[in-house]
């Protein structure tokens, strides 16, 4: 994480620079500061950042996805005359083990609408989630293990 920190710096020393203080102007800094950081990655040790920001950057748009179909499922679920729903709360095994990772899961999980994080097991190996509706408890799971948990085991391990 050194090289996202001198990412930022670098990007906030293009701001300073440029005299123009916008969100447009750092965010183009900042991408300039990642090419550059590219093209010097042998000699600061980051061969591996390009690859890390491009995994992290795929867990924001599976978030952003998520966020938008779990919206509009939420959405068309509220609007029927008759909603059969079947809330529920769920364990989901864990892959994750680090706090950072835990938390990182269940914020997620929890700001995705018709989801909750409720609690973690004391042993950390179960989450507990409050969904909507629970008809598919393996469907879910599965679907929190291949998205959201895979992506965050493939960004930050």
């Amino acid at each position: 994480m050194n090289l996202f920190l001198l990412n930022l710096l670098l990007a906030i020393a293009w701001v300073a620079v440029s005299g123009s203080i916008s969100v447009h102007n750092f965010i183009f800094g900042f991408v300039l500061a990642t090419l550059a950081l590219i093209l010097i990655r042998e000699q600061v040790g980051g061969a591996n950042y390009l690859t890390r920001t491009r995994r992290v950057l795929s867990l924001f748009i599976l978030f952003v996805k998520e966020l938008m179909n779990s919206a509009w499922k939420v959405a068309v679920t509220v609007c029927r005359p008759n909603m059969e729903l079947k809330p529920g709360i769920i364990a989901v095994p864990l892959r994750v083990d680090r706090d950072f990772e835990i938390t990182l899961l269940a914020n997620l999980i929890t700001l995705t609408p018709g989801t909750l994080s409720v609690d973690v097991s004391d042993d950390r190996r179960f989450l507990y989630v409050h969904a909507l509706d629970c008809s598919d408890p393996v469907g879910l799971r599965r679907d929190i293990a291949e998205g959201f948990e895979r992506k965050i085991l493939e960004a930050f391990r």
